[in-house]
């Protein structure tokens, strides 16, 4: 399907959506300034960013039901499979307007973070409470009647604690102000990213599409988790990989990820295999606000190789996971498809 044409439908539902959750409001009484300020909260902070998770609902439903394009789609299907996208990009905004409070952020999608817009500051906190409660308004209006209401309340539900267990490991293990490597493993590091990153960036669209298409009994479903939980892995490492290493024109920032402690693939595999003194140099210059520290650590990474074994656990992971989706069992209606187009998005990917 079309990207651009993917986009434009999909972020045309948008308005609707917040034309019920303000109906909603009304219906409780909320004050007129009250009313205008949440939905200037979901403007601001819901349908700024790439859309890759909500727009991976349509897709994936779409190649369940083996639609070739939009047209396929009736209008009742498109907006019932675009409501459920828009209430993953309404969790992700709860995530990010919390997250950027608690890392104090500055910047957000090329604007200030929600909390430093004039006159938001700490209301934030409970903007975002609002952000994650709209999306279960929007699925009892839309969904309240279909036979897999619960397993979709139960979805959001169990992902986004997922989430915060993911988001818990990584503050208590790499604060920005307060470098401890001794923290630091390739098994936090694990645990972290698939539980804040994996679960609802790669599971959540896909489940939340094969509820919709009727293609979701325990043995499908247990066949996408099993391949898209290490390939959200392999993303957030690639991720990690790219931070360090990757051209700033290519990746379209520039990496920050050893300027503040973060607890990445790079630094934990420089741990596990570097010598007491080089360890002893990363204690003193990981995670400090020094670009010449900065650059001591990079000039390490370069001398343990790390480059290279990015590439070797690359090319593992991606035979790994072709080989498990090669065993898929389309017998009950879920397609191998659905995840190759994933694997296809991710592999080699330069930004």
């Amino acid at each position: 399907m079309d990207k651009t044409q993917s986009r434009t439908k999909f972020l045309a539902v948008f308005p609707d959506l917040v034309d019920d959750l303000v109906a909603v409001t009304k219906q409780y009484g909320m004050p007129e300034d009250a009313i205008e300020w949440f939905k200037g909260s979901l403007n601001y902070n819901t349908p700024g960013g790439k859309l890759n998770r909500g727009l991976s609902v349509v897709d994936t439903y779409a190649l369940l039901k083996g639609y070739k394009s939009l047209d396929d789609f009736s209008e009742e299907e498109y907006k019932k499979t675009a409501i459920l996208g828009w209430c993953i990009e309404l969790l992700q905004a709860y995530f990010l307007v919390a997250d950027d409070m608690m890392d104090k952020s500055i910047t957000r999608r090329g604007q200030p973070c929600w909390y430093r817009v004039e006159g938001v500051n700490e209301i934030a906190i409970n903007d975002s409470f609002m952000l994650e409660g709209a999306l279960y308004v929007l699925l009892k209006k839309y969904f309240r009647e279909d036979s897999y209401y619960v397993n979709l309340l139960e979805l959001f539900h169990d992902v986004t604690f997922q989430t915060e267990l993911g988001q818990l490991l990584d503050l208590i293990t790499a604060p920005e102000d307060s470098v401890d490597l001794s923290k630091f493993s390739l098994s936090k590091h694990s645990f972290i990213v698939i539980y804040k990153t994996a679960y609802y960036s790669f599971y959540l669209p896909v489940a939340l599409a094969m509820y919709m298409a009727g293609v979701a009994d325990d043995a499908d479903l247990k066949q996408a988790h099993d391949v898209l939980i290490p390939l959200g892995e392999y993303f957030q490492i690639q991720d990690d990989y790219l931070d360090c290493f990757g051209k700033p024109e290519d990746i379209g920032k520039v990496g920050t990820d050893i300027l503040d402690n973060k607890c990445s693939w790079v630094i934990n595999t420089a741990l596990q295999i570097c010598t007491p003194e080089q360890r002893a140099l990363l204690d003193e210059n990981y995670g400090r606000k020094d670009a010449a520290k900065e650059a001591k650590c990079k000039q390490l990474f370069n001398e343990l190789k790390i480059d290279q074994l990015y590439q070797e656990y690359e090319e593992k992971i991606t035979t790994e996971l072709r080989a498990k989706i090669a065993k898929v069992d389309e017998s009950r209606g879920f397609k191998g498809q659905v995840l190759t187009a994933f694997l296809d998005k991710i592999y080699k990917r330069k930004k």
